[in-house]
């Protein structure tokens, strides 16, 4: 038997979800306990979650280890929009699952400094109204990449419903909460706001240049 086959047959042996000796797994795979320590600790090297101590004994958990993983930017705001539409799932179990996955993200990430002024960003809950606020990026990304002008009906402070005319530059998210930076029409300035907040998004036949006022 290969240590490879053997190492298979150690995971297959612990998928029983009862905690075996040592002793007894090194008598169904034929080696020392010596051999068997070792094996147990490359699988839990590798990431296979096996659980116990010499003398306890060992089992397979349910949790499942991943290596480190650099993820872009771009890859990190995937996940994260994946993780919000999750959130509004009607499945609760696979709500609960996607909220609670984005909060360990999220402590995870290196840590960043929130301007007062952005702080209003993060007012309302992150996972509210995601769903909806997905929905408008295949449009904004399409505008984005033509310069082309959106014209939104978004939410204001105070839960003001208004309309404007935007030119769309970037799209970026901190966690799960998504937000697009563009050139607002109405107030002559730089904005971001926040996809969730904006209720209806519509392209309009308007192009724009990168230095147009």
């Amino acid at each position: 038997m290969t240590r490879q086959t053997r190492l298979h047959s150690l995971v297959d042996a612990l998928r029983t979800g009862n905690t075996q000796r040592a002793a007894d797994l090194a008598r169904q795979l034929g080696v020392s306990q010596r051999t068997l320590y070792r094996d147990i600790q490359s699988l839990q090297a590798a990431g296979v979650p096996v659980q116990g101590t010499r003398g306890t004994g060992y089992h397979l958990t349910n949790q499942i280890r991943l290596p480190p993983l650099d993820l872009a930017p771009a890859e990190l705001e995937a996940l994260s929009l994946g993780l919000a539409i999750l959130g509004q799932s009607a499945d609760p179990e696979l709500s609960q699952a996607a909220t609670t996955l984005a909060d360990r993200i999220d402590a995870l990430l290196p840590e960043a400094t929130i301007a007062p002024a952005d702080a209003w960003k993060l007012e309302k809950p992150p996972f509210a109204d995601a769903a909806r606020g997905a929905s408008h990026i295949p449009r904004i990304r399409a505008a984005i990449r033509a310069r082309q002008k959106l014209r939104i009906t978004y939410h204001s402070r105070g839960n003001r419903i208004t309309t404007r005319t935007i030119r769309p530059l970037r799209l970026s998210s901190l966690g799960p909460v998504w937000t697009l930076t563009a050139w607002c029409e109405w107030r002559a300035a730089m904005r971001d706001f926040r996809l969730d907040l904006i209720d209806t998004s519509e392209a309009l036949p308007e192009l724009f240049l990168d230095d147009s006022p």
